[in-house]
């Protein structure tokens, strides 16, 4: 993004990084340099029509760069731009090597998603000129974001609780997908639908994604700016019973509350499995719950 800032020493001039919000098509106020896009997909239908609508705002903001970087996504390929791919893909238990551009790069984070970001990090910092090898040797060091597959603990039963953020059916398929290359006895995903008409639209991906996990856990929808009363008939059970038409026989539960989920998860949890609370509300609350006590748990960072 074009800007001022600190660019850590790794090329000439001066950068600032942002991301840039599409939710209220503010990404529309920026100026940006290089543009890097990894998604494009409905997720915000109070201010969207149509996918097409999402469309012609990202290439609105994209046609404002002087270049683009695209996600190695292959429903990115409507959008111009470059995709950044990474070669030689490996994953590992908590992390993955791969090579961008000749260079090796290695990741603690988990997941393919995390690859791709990378990959498009890692693009964008050459078009910047940034050197690439001490770039890449930076994200090494990366630990993650918080609330963005954050470790918050062990509960007392020895269950490891893993909180994200994902709101979305892409994120919350991605999140469970990364959860399993670390090799656990069962993926628990307890998730708590945000926003009653993200919920209306696309219950049926959410439970899609959510059959992936061994148990499902559903909470009753986080409201945030919207009314309950203005979506007659949309709770978080639509959720569950979609991820149990999905699941293929796997265990889901409804549960509206937050006492009701802790309660059963305390009795159903056990040493190996990991917990996943997934969602943009305040379903980390539940996930710090369920290791305090433990000795093994921390606080998630503030957001």
């Amino acid at each position: 993004m074009r800007s001022t800032g600190s660019n850590a020493g790794w090329g000439t001039g001066e950068w600032l990084v942002v991301e840039a919000d599409e939710s209220d098509r503010s990404l529309l106020k920026l100026a940006p340099r290089v543009a890097v896009l990894t998604n494009a997909e409905l997720d915000h239908h109070a201010t969207y029509s149509s996918q097409r609508d999402v469309d012609e705002t990202f290439r609105a903001f994209l046609a404002m760069a002087d270049d683009i970087v695209l996600g190695d996504e292959p429903d990115l390929a409507r959008f111009a731009g470059t995709p950044a791919r990474p070669d030689g893909v490996e994953l590992e238990p908590g992390g993955s090597r791969f090579e961008y551009d000749g260079v090796a790069v290695h990741l603690t984070v988990p997941g393919a998603h995390n690859v791709r970001n990378a990959a498009t990090a890692l693009a964008a910092c050459a078009l910047a000129g940034a050197d690439l090898d001490r770039a890449a040797a930076a994200l090494a060091d990366f630990t993650g974001a918080g609330r963005r597959f954050e470790r918050v603990g062990t509960t007392l039963a020895g269950a490891e609780v893993v909180d994200d953020y994902a709101h979305h059916p892409t994120e919350v398929r991605a999140t469970i997908t990364a959860a399993r290359t670390l090799a656990p006895r069962r993926v628990v995903a307890v998730f708590q639908p945000h926003l009653f008409s993200r919920t209306q639209h696309q219950y049926r991906e959410f439970g899609a994604a959510l059959a992936l996990a061994d148990l499902v856990v559903v909470l009753d929808v986080y409201p945030a700016r919207e009314r309950a009363e203005d979506f007659p008939g949309v709770t978080g059970r639509l959720v569950a019973a979609a991820a149990a038409d999905s699941g293929g026989g796997r265990r889901v539960a409804w549960l509206p509350t937050f006492d009701a989920a802790e309660r059963f998860l305390r009795d159903e949890l056990r040493g190996g499995d990991l917990l996943l609370p997934l969602g943009a509300g305040n379903v980390d609350a539940l996930g710090r719950s369920l290791v305090e006590g433990s000795g093994a748990g921390r606080r998630s960072r503030p957001q």
